[in-house]
């Protein structure tokens, strides 16, 4: 790998060649996994190149073509699975500055694929009084490139479903990692070859995304006397036709009290509670169903003071990652899973599992919309003390009928949503032949071999660099 030879091929492009500037690049949000921690926090790339438009993206992957140099693309490095990190080190492709939001029409929105999602939104509502259907709970500095290619769902996931949903995404350009690098343009059934594909299929360069009328949600927290008690009220709550919510969120004692340090005033150590955005118009309706289904309203924005509001987060960020995130902060020996509790069975498989490891799993759920019906994911805290355990705990999930996305591996195949099958591959060979992008991040590409039954994690051989 001759990064001399590349430079020189790249000569008046934005290159940043710092090695601790480069090493912090080189990271996302891995660390909230002690597994990954151990595994992966030597990894740093050997340059960050960071183009200014598509045609500067197109001449970093000719010369690395050209080259044999890995590539890795980076949004803004808010991903907790290490899809930003590059395995093999190479380049870090930052797409920070292809941020221009292009077009704004009725129900979609046109823009670059390093544009911050909150940004975006700021110009939709300006524009139109639109916001986008789903955001993570990192929007304030999530890029649309970055939720797409690395993400599955998120806020408004209760209402629109997840990112594999037809029609959440509407179109992307993407560019080949070729000698001569093609743009193409996807839509339809062909968008499933570069969402939640860690780049691993080509650069997205711009997203279009649809847009839904935009709404002051009101955060609402309502707590209850036990986990199983929010739940239910959260489950009955998501299946309200009527009630246009954004969030849906319950969290079992004593992870508010002790964790959403800012909210603590508002509750009591043994406080499960279910956090909410509701739509300003639904308010009244969602505050009746809420006393018929026996929850205690503990914050409302829309009634609390100046004062009371002070300092406090958005209801967003107490939810989906952010929950693990702000008990890190507390508790460094947290770490969490993500788990589907199927339909129609999932109050029970919630309960049960609930029960299951006492003061060691926390319950904590996302109500969403889920292939035409409402569940819940879980994102249950964990307290870590081994490798081992920790294997046990997601063993014990799954032969409960809990199946588990595993936020401990790096793989589309172990941890993320997606299927690698042999359309994905057909496209992986078409678009990047000399599998040079994002490296080690699809197991199908990598060793064909694998076997899924065997127990063993897959560690990709560039970690070894």
């Amino acid at each position: 790998m001759d990064i001399a030879a590349l430079r020189s091929d790249l000569d008046g492009l934005k290159i940043e060649d710092n090695p601790k500037i480069v090493q912090q690049k080189s990271r996302d949000f891995y660390w909230y996994s002690p597994v990954l921690k151990r595994q992966l926090d030597h990894v740093t790339a050997d340059i960050v190149v960071t183009p200014r438009d598509e045609a500067e993206v197109i001449r970093v992957l000719a010369a690395c073509h050209r080259h044999g140099v890995p590539v890795t693309p980076r949004g803004s490095g808010t991903g907790n699975y290490g899809q930003a990190m590059p395995l093999s080190g190479g380049v870090l492709l930052s797409l920070s500055e292809l941020n221009q939001v292009k077009e704004i029409a009725p129900g979609r929105v046109v823009c670059g694929a390093g544009a911050v999602m909150a940004n975006v939104d700021r110009e939709t509502r300006a524009h139109s009084g639109q916001e986008f259907r789903l955001f993570p709970s990192t929007y304030a500095t999530a890029s649309i490139g970055g939720f797409v290619a690395g993400g599955s769902g998120g806020v408004g996931s209760i209402r629109f479903g997840g990112l594999r949903d037809f029609g959440n995404v509407l179109s992307l350009r993407v560019i080949t990692m070729e000698a001569e690098p093609r743009i193409l343009h996807l839509t339809g059934e062909d968008l499933h070859k570069a969402t939640h594909a860690y780049g691993t299929n080509g650069i997205i360069t711009e997203v279009e995304m649809p847009l839904t009328a935009a709404y002051d949600w009101v955060d609402v927290i309502v707590g209850f006397d036990s986990f199983m008690g929010a739940a239910r009220y959260g489950n009955a709550l998501a299946r309200q036709d009527g009630l246009l919510l954004k969030l849906v969120t319950p969290i079992a004692a004593p992870v508010p009290w002790l964790y959403l340090k800012r909210h603590q005033k508002f509750l009591r150590e043994d406080m499960s509670i279910c956090a909410c955005m509701v739509a300003p118009h639904a308010l009244d309706a969602f505050l009746a169903f809420t006393r018929r289904a026996g929850g205690a309203v503990v914050y409302n924005a829309a009634a609390a003071s100046e004062e009371e509001k002070r300092g406090l987060p958005p209801a967003y960020e107490l939810a989906w990652n952010h929950t693990t995130l702000r008990a890190l902060r507390v508790d460094p020996s947290i770490t969490y899973l993500q788990s589907l509790y199927p339909f129609p069975n999932q109050l029970a498989l919630v309960e049960k599992m609930d029960g299951m490891f006492p003061g060691e799993v926390f319950s904590h759920l996302e109500f969403v919309r889920f292939d035409g019906d409402v569940t819940c994911f879980g994102l249950p805290l964990v307290k870590f003390t081994t490798e081992e355990r920790l294997e046990e705990i997601i063993r014990i999930f799954e032969e409960n009928g809990c199946p588990i996305f595993n936020p401990h591996r790096y793989t589309l195949e172990e941890g993320g949503m997606k299927q690698t099958d042999a359309v994905q591959l057909a496209f992986k060979r078409e678009a990047d032949p000399q599998g040079l992008l994002n490296p080690g991040k699809m197991i199908a590409w990598e060793d064909p071999q694998y076997d899924y039954a065997s127990g063993r994690t897959f560690l990709f051989r560039g970690l070894a660099r």
